[in-house]
């Protein structure tokens, strides 16, 4: 074998050495001689072997689990949140050269905004307020990693671990409020019954003969039960001669029981004469009788 055939088949090995496949969702920044070169595309790329180097970045979204962190609310409440943030590479470039693992540094980054994100809101706030608190996460987040070339599309509050004696402080609170809203509908619906009713009752007074029907549609439909006993109802109205006749004749028993009679106005009534008490004989005549 002759010497141009060894560096034929040294040529060719090298040459094979140094093609490189990147995918279709990956990047690859080069260097060469330790300088950055460019940012390679998809497909078959030649990279000089020993004097270049090429680090693959994958432009596909990544989902980051941010773990558990304790959270005390800016009314006093401690409780442990976990999240989810949704980010991909935008700049392959930056996020080699500005930042030495950008992944491990956009969690770093995610987990000391959450807690301080969180620690300026209530508790109600976050509960009721969840999408608002996602939005303001993503925005801070996505505003100091623009440097390193990471684009953050979502941020989303997972879970929420509170406190057994909080869970049963806020399970007391809405009992209180479902027992308050039920007062209320029971308050307005005895105020528009009130009120239906007092306009019956007008209506029916305008028509006597209203409340005799009325009368006998009640009958008619307790007797449609098959109950064995029926109220019938007596109005008052029916009552009343007889308790006038009563107080009439009792008047009239008390005036022939020895009623003084009127006397004419202006006359004063004359007074009874002091009765006059049998007189006792003296002490001395007392004894005397005595002896």
């Amino acid at each position: 074998m002759g010497a141009l055939e060894i560096i034929g088949l040294a040529a060719a090995l090298y040459t094979l050495s140094s093609l490189r496949i990147i995918k279709q969702y990956e990047r690859g920044v080069a260097f060469f001689f330790g300088r950055y070169w460019n940012t390679k595309g998809p497909g078959l790329r030649f990279l000089p072997t020993f004097i270049a180097h090429m680090n693959r970045v994958s432009l596909r979204i990544v989902a980051l689990d941010i773990p558990p962190q304790d959270v005390i609310t800016r009314d006093n409440v401690s409780m442990k949140v976990n999240a989810v943030l949704y980010m991909r590479v935008k700049d392959p470039s930056l996020a080699i050269i500005q930042i030495e693992n950008y992944l491990y540094a956009t969690s770093q980054l995610a987990q000391t905004t959450l807690r301080s994100v969180l620690g300026q809101h209530q508790l109600d706030d976050l509960l009721a307020e969840r999408e608002k608190i996602n939005e303001t996460l993503k925005a801070i987040i996505d505003a100091r990693s623009d440097d390193w070339g990471i684009e953050v599309s979502a941020v989303e509050v997972k879970d929420v671990d509170l406190p057994p004696e909080m869970k049963r402080a806020m399970a007391r609170q809405a009992e209180a409020e479902r027992e308050r809203r039920a007062k209320i509908i029971n308050a307005e619906g005895e105020l528009q019954a009130s009120e239906k009713l007092t306009q019956a009752a007008r209506i029916i007074g305008t028509a006597p003969a209203a409340i005799q029907l009325r009368f006998l549609q009640t009958v008619t439909e307790i007797a449609s039960e098959k109950n064995s006993t029926t109220f019938f109802p007596v109005p008052i109205d029916l009552l009343r001669p007889f308790a006038d006749a009563l107080a009439s004749r009792a008047g009239d028993a008390g005036a022939a029981a020895g009623t003084p009679a009127a006397l004419p106005s202006g006359a004063a009534p004359a007074l009874d004469a002091p009765r006059s008490e049998p007189s006792l004989p003296p002490a001395r005549e007392r004894q005397g009788a005595e002896r």
